[in-house]
């Protein structure tokens, strides 16, 4: 029987038993004594290893049946709950979810038994009261451990089809360069994919991605090791690219290797300037050099063994009935709209479109309902993560959650757990003090961190709040200063969030010494890229001994939302509505120039103006103006001014990306398009302000 159509909704499935195990766990380690938390552990086990037995995977048939044999002896108290005993049974955990990784990954279970936390297991039903310690299953959660360097060779030249190979050929015949570019990144690099994506706009900038291993949708799942290989053609020299992707923090190797002109059969004329498909991808690390017509084993793994599994949402029962009932109206409205004359009957005419509208707009909410998950699905996996890190550090700290059923978008959920887990690792490492300092200091001896969501406006606010010892701001200018990043006068005249800011820079960092959780200055420059590329923004408030507090705003989502439409020359552009502060009018006179910025004074602000027209290169005629209209936007704490020739007023915009040939443009975050069909391009404020 094949059991391949089933295989999605096992994942599904078990994603949702393990999160449940998880807590569970943590509440059991709380209260040996709760015999219901035991029951359900016992519950879930059983239903994992039912589930597992049916789809064919033995390996974690096996391991639940040993921890159901552990759970038995402790439902007839045979045995009790200690310590040990739960770092076994979350050990067990980790070994499960690393069995998921690999079926979604693969399609297999990998070859990894985990035999020494079987071991312990039969130890425990063996009258070993006290589990022994075996080695971690490396939960995705936990700390990153240093890696020794190992020496890394070239990837050989990756297969590439008659197409890629014509448009190698004719950039050689035009002058271009064709390079093949491996980057190979520190092994205790966070957030892998994202730093790719840095990686990638850099190479976008001096050049077209024509070729790359795997796929597109590998890198954004992080399916990958800590290697890449792209082939680029470009006008530019080998050693632009060497410098430039060696600049980029947690980048250790950068290898390229020029890629000559070859035969193809059957040759067809390419335009190199109008085909290029631009797609960013990433290669597996280490790989061993082959012939050119060897398949690589990215690709190999591609097409043999990775099941097709697609991103899926549940949906409430009753979202799905407003949704069928709102059709049906829309069909009846069509109808009636079918059988209205409206030359003899216009006030019908005009009834029946405003009800459409009506109807439109309820559509669209609950459409955008059913693609809404709680934020309790990203919050789930912190309580035990926080638990493993303060024991590692020696720290006492309590996590307290609130608004977890606050709800986003599925795209936005999928993106903010890498983001979350590293500011949550920063408050523990950098904000919590040692219990030896918090005695000293009179403060409590555990340390608490606050994680809220709640819902303001269109927007989706998350806050991660620590009572630690605050950022020491002149420690971090002095930082600045010694990288000399601003000299001292001027870093003398920052205020606090300017200094702030520092902390988002690539390799800063304030640590003393290198840990595996923290001191080598990545992550808050990659989390501040992805909230951004999420049309986000992060904020920092601190209180020197106090504490810190990173606030982290996001739309709820990437769909649908509110925009100020407005006219620069001839071109409409929006504005995202939740950015914009206010609309004024000036006159000319009231412009100044500071260090050679153009600026104006609001309510004793300095703000900084933004030229659209010149800063989007959009033809217009220089003709006196007696008033000029600002559009006053928001970035955190700072303003600036765009400049527009007029204002055309506010309208819901459905947001289109711009496509893959186009990605990278700065000051453009997308396009929409307008009821007369013409197409509205959409200003990027995080790039701008």
């Amino acid at each position: 029987m094949d059991m391949s159509q089933y295989l999605e909704i096992f994942i599904e499935e078990t994603k949702e038993h393990l999160q449940g195990l998880n807590q569970s766990l943590l509440q059991l380690e709380t209260n040996p004594e709760d015999a219901s938390m035991l029951n359900e552990i016992f519950r879930v086990a059983h239903t994992l290893k039912g589930m597992s037995g049916t789809m064919g995977f033995s390996k974690m048939a096996k391991l639940t049946h040993d921890m159901e044999n552990v759970l038995h002896a402790l439902r007839n108290n045979e045995l009790k709950v200690c310590t040990k005993l739960v770092d076994v049974l979350f050990k067990c955990l980790d070994a499960l979810e690393n069995y998921l990784d690999s079926i979604v990954n693969t399609g297999t279970e990998g070859n990894n038994e985990y035999t020494e936390i079987i071991q312990a297991l039969n130890n425990i039903i063996n009258k070993k009261h006290e589990a022994e310690e075996v080695p971690v299953a490396k939960p995705s959660a936990k700390p990153v451990p240093a890696v020794a360097e190992k020496e890394v060779h070239p990837t050989s030249d990756f297969s590439v089809n008659q197409y890629e190979q014509n448009v190698i050929n004719k950039a050689k015949e035009v002058g271009m360069n064709a390079l093949q570019i491996t980057v190979v990144l520190n092994k205790g690099c966070l957030l892998k994919s994202a730093r790719a994506f840095i990686i990638f706009q850099t190479l976008e900038r001096y050049a077209e991605i024509i070729k790359s291993e795997p796929k597109v949708q590998d890198i954004e799942d992080e399916r990958f090791d800590y290697e890449f290989t792209v082939v680029v053609i470009s006008k530019e020299s080998l050693d632009l690219f060497a410098k430039e992707l060696n600049s980029i923090a947690e980048v250790d190797k950068v290898i390229i290797k020029p890629l000559e002109s070859r035969a193809v059969e059957n040759e067809a004329p390419v335009n190199v300037q109008q085909e290029k498909p631009v797609q960013a991808a990433v290669v597996t690390q280490h790989e061993e050099s082959k012939t050119e017509t060897e398949e690589t084993p990215s690709a190999k793994a591609a097409s043999t063994q990775k099941p097709k599994t697609g991103k899926t949402v549940r949906v409430d029962i009753d979202r799905l009935d407003v949704l069928m009932n709102l059709v049906g109206e829309l069909i009846i409205t069509k109808t009636r709209l079918e059988g209205t004359d409206i030359i003899s009957n216009p006030q019908e005419y005009n009834e029946t479109v405003e009800y459409l509208e009506r109807i439109t707009t309820s559509l669209n909410d609950a459409v955008m309902k059913v693609r809404m998950v709680p934020v309790e699905t990203v919050f789930n996996r912190f309580p035990r993560m926080i638990r493993d890190i303060s024991r590692d550090l020696g720290k006492e700290i309590i996590l307290k959650m609130s608004g977890e059923e606050t709800e986003l978008d599925r795209t936005v959920i999928d993106e903010i757990g890498d983001p979350l887990i590293h500011l949550l690792r920063n408050s523990v490492d950098h904000g919590i003090e040692s219990l030896e300092k918090r005695r000293e200091l009179g403060k409590p001896e555990a340390g608490h961190i606050n994680l809220r969501a709640y819902q303001s406006g269109n927007n989706v606010i998350i806050e991660v709040e620590d009572d630690g010892q605050g950022i020491n701001t002149e420690r971090v200018k002095k930082k600045a200063i010694e990288r000399g990043l601003i000299n001292k006068d001027v870093a003398n005249s920052l205020s606090q969030q300017d200094i702030i800011e520092f902390l988002f820079k690539p390799s800063f960092s304030t640590a003393d010494k290198i840990t595996d959780l923290s001191g080598r200055g990545v992550g808050l420059d990659v989390v501040k890229t992805k909230i951004e590329s999420l049309g986000g923004r992060v904020e920092v408030e601190t209180e020197l001994g106090k504490g810190s507090r990173f606030v982290i705003r996001l739309p709820l989502t990437l769909a649908i939302y509110q925009a100020l439409l407005v006219l620069v020359g001839k071109e409409k552009y929006a504005i995202p509505l939740s950015s914009i502060n206010q609309i004024i009018n000036i006159s000319p006179d009231e412009i100044k120039m500071v260090q050679k910025q153009e600026v104006i004074l609001l309510r004793n602000t300095v703000v900084p103006i933004v030229r659209l027209a010149n800063v989007l290169d959009v033809p217009r005629e220089d003709k006196v103006q007696k008033q000029l209209t600002i559009v006053i936007v928001r970035k955190g704490e700072k303003l600036s001014g765009f400049m527009v020739d007029s204002v055309i007023g506010q309208q819901e915009i459905v947001i289109k990306s711009l496509g893959k040939l186009l990605t990278g443009i700065k000051s453009i975050a997308g396009a929409t398009i307008l009821g007369d069909g013409n197409v509205a391009l959409i200003v990027d404020v995080n790039s701008l302000v």
